[in-house]
């Protein structure tokens, strides 16, 4: 459990597109106000510094992560094709191939005009390339 700094920051550096952005471009305008202050000589100018990192990001961080969140929540209630959620679940590395097979299988079994391979091809077709 005695994990290094590095390799902690490593693990939780796994953010999104949308999240590196949106914490490059609060830490620009924190930035940008600081040392705005500074060239305009006021003595307050390093309550910005913890305001700003201190509260302002972290909040930007959470409402965006609050937000993805509670789209991802609506993309999962709006699929109710199951081939299709299995398909995604298999893209995303979550099941493995056999896994995968099984539960097709099933579903196949019970009611779907979509075969195993048809399946398989289409899941290759769009899964990124693993690394």
């Amino acid at each position: 459990m005695s994990d290094s700094p590095a390799e902690l920051v490593a693990a939780n550096d796994t953010g999104t597109p949308l999240e590196q952005v949106a914490a490059g471009v609060t830490t620009a305008l924190i930035l940008l106000v600081a040392f705005g202050l500074l060239a305009l000589d006021v003595s307050w100018f390093w309550i910005v510094f913890p305001v700003g990192f201190g509260g302002i990001l972290p909040a930007v961080m959470g409402l965006l992560r609050y937000y993805q969140q509670s789209d991802d929540t609506d993309d999962a209630a709006d699929s109710d094709d199951p081939v299709a959620a299995l398909k995604d679940r298999y893209a995303r590395g979550e099941i493995d191939d056999a896994e995968f097979e099984r539960r097709l299988e099933e579903l196949l079994g019970t009611a779907s005009d979509v075969t195993v391979d048809e399946a398989r091809s289409t899941v290759t077709e769009h899964e990124a390339p693993r690394e």
